[in-house]
């Protein structure tokens, strides 16, 4: 086995526990320091996770030389400052999405991944499972024939109104939260459609006292080969969606949860010939992601994501906030 990866956590936020806690355990990997703003909080939460220990700030973390991977689950605006100062450390970076609050700071990320030679990725998880594996084999094998059109939904209920996923200043928003999947979604399907789609319109609501902040947004996207693309999302819905539909000339195929596949595996194809339902497995996709993260820095096997790719996707989003009557997410402004 290769020798497993010293992980420090920044943040003792809730999803770290299925995101990142649960594939180390499942994989070998040792979370070896955490950090959070309050000690105490960051303490329970290292002895809920087994973690081997509590830094006493984020800098303390990023500074200790046990750590060699930074995970950062941090709010939104928090992405960018925290992942420059990793890899100005010399770290490897795995952020969570969106890698920066706009595309500008996206840039900076990428080019300070670029000078400190280390392993940097946005963790769109999604792309390591089966489940969207299969959704581009069923494109790539020709069986429901040219691509035409890709429809993409990413929907929750809401969060409470204090969630800082509401929060304008830590870079909040439905695009920020969810819309980047059901945008990546559309944007990888580029090697099947002559190439990366352009933005042609979008459409959003903003959230009921919380000003610039998106509540749902929708937009219509192009790509050079004459496919289309609808990439939805929705932070206030009546229910979890999120699915991914892709129409080709001869049929269609389908996940129902693209996102969060362990949750349903299913992949449907429908053709001419009839529909058929294909499971694709239970097994984390986070966990599926790790372990590819970890044959990158380990090994040096290819990623599908890495910082180039993290700038385009921000790009996209700002463009969409602006064609919405939105402003791209500001840089966040510490006090």
């Amino acid at each position: 086995m290769n020798e497993p990866l010293r992980i420090g956590v920044l943040g003792a936020a809730r999803i770290s526990g299925a995101s990142l806690i649960g594939p180390a355990w499942a994989t070998g990997h040792r979370v070896v320091a955490v950090a959070a703003r309050d000690r105490a909080r960051a303490e329970a939460w290292a002895a809920e996770h087994g973690v081997e220990r509590v830094a006493g700030s984020y800098a303390e973390l990023i500074a200790d030389p046990e750590v060699e991977v930074v995970y950062n689950p941090l709010a939104n605006g928090l992405h960018g400052p925290w992942n420059l100062e990793a890899l100005a450390a010399g770290k490897h970076v795995l952020s969570e999405k969106p890698s920066a609050s706009n595309a500008d700071e996206a840039a900076e990320v990428r080019e300070a991944a670029a000078k400190a030679g280390t392993v940097f990725m946005e963790a769109f998880h999604y792309l390591f499972h089966p489940v969207t594996r299969r959704l581009h084999e069923v494109l790539a094998s020709g069986e429901i024939g040219e691509l035409r059109h890709v429809e993409t939904m990413v929907a929750i209920p809401a969060p409470a109104d204090s969630d800082p996923r509401w929060s304008l200043p830590l870079a909040g928003g439905a695009v920020m939260d969810l819309g980047c999947y059901s945008l990546h979604a559309v944007r990888v399907l580029a090697p099947w459609a002559g190439g990366a789609p352009r933005l042609v319109s979008a459409r959003g609501g903003e959230r009921a006292g919380a000003p610039g902040v998106d509540e749902w947004l929708d937009a219509d996207l192009a790509f050079p080969g004459g496919a289309t693309g609808s990439a939805r999302c929705h932070m206030a819905y009546d229910r979890l969606e999120m699915s991914c539909r892709i129409i080709g000339s001869r049929g269609e195929v389908f996940a129902p949860n693209f996102v969060l596949p362990h949750t349903d595996d299913r992949v449907v194809v429908r053709t001419a010939a009839g529909e058929r339902t294909e499971r694709l497995g239970t097994r984390s996709s986070y966990t599926y992601q790790l372990e590819a993260f970890a044959d990158r820095v380990r090994g040096g096997a290819p990623l599908p994501l890495d910082p180039d790719d993290a700038v385009a996707t921000m790009t996209l989003i700002d463009t969409a906030y602006r064609a919405a009557g939105f402003e791209p997410r500001p840089r966040y402004v510490t006090s």
